[in-house]
């Protein structure tokens, strides 16, 4: 088949895409999150009268462990179709390509499987982050904030 034939065919069933309202929605989406998030942060503070900062880290965990739970039972990738890049966004996206990449590969072993492609995706998320983190803080420093 022909190149062009072929993405005649391909254009035609291809899904109409509404950006906007997919925008929409990953901002709605997003911004739900980080209310939960949030009410978890306030919550913990409020029952174990612990720091902000402490109790940061611990709904940081909790959103995770949430992520990873509906990635492992199956829904997480329904959840995407509906709410878009909004819940992929967050930390829980972190969290689901870590446990997706892991469940794809688990049944080759510890080393081979999981150990070499848990980090597919989220090896290139770490790498930038740490690299722009280096890379802000030295400019940071340079201008004279850093003390």
């Amino acid at each position: 088949m022909k190149n062009s034939k072929y993405e005649k065919i391909a254009d035609r069933h291809k899904a109409e895409e509404n950006r906007g309202k997919n925008a929409i929605i990953a901002f709605i989406v997003g911004g739900l999150i980080g209310m939960l998030g949030e009410g978890i942060i306030e919550i913990i503070c409020h029952y174990s009268h612990i720091s902000r900062t402490e109790a940061s880290t611990y709904m940081i965990m909790i959103l995770i462990f949430i992520a990873s739970l509906s990635t492992a039972l199956g829904f997480f990738d329904k959840l995407v179709t509906k709410f878009k890049c909004g819940i992929l966004i967050p930390i829980t996206g972190f969290a689901h390509s870590m446990t997706s990449a892991a469940l794809d590969y688990r049944k080759e072993g510890p080393i081979y499987g999981l150990g070499s492609n848990i980090f597919k995706l989220a090896g290139s998320v770490i790498l930038y982050g740490v690299v722009s983190a280096w890379f802000f803080g030295m400019i940071r420093f340079l201008i004279g904030g850093g003390s």
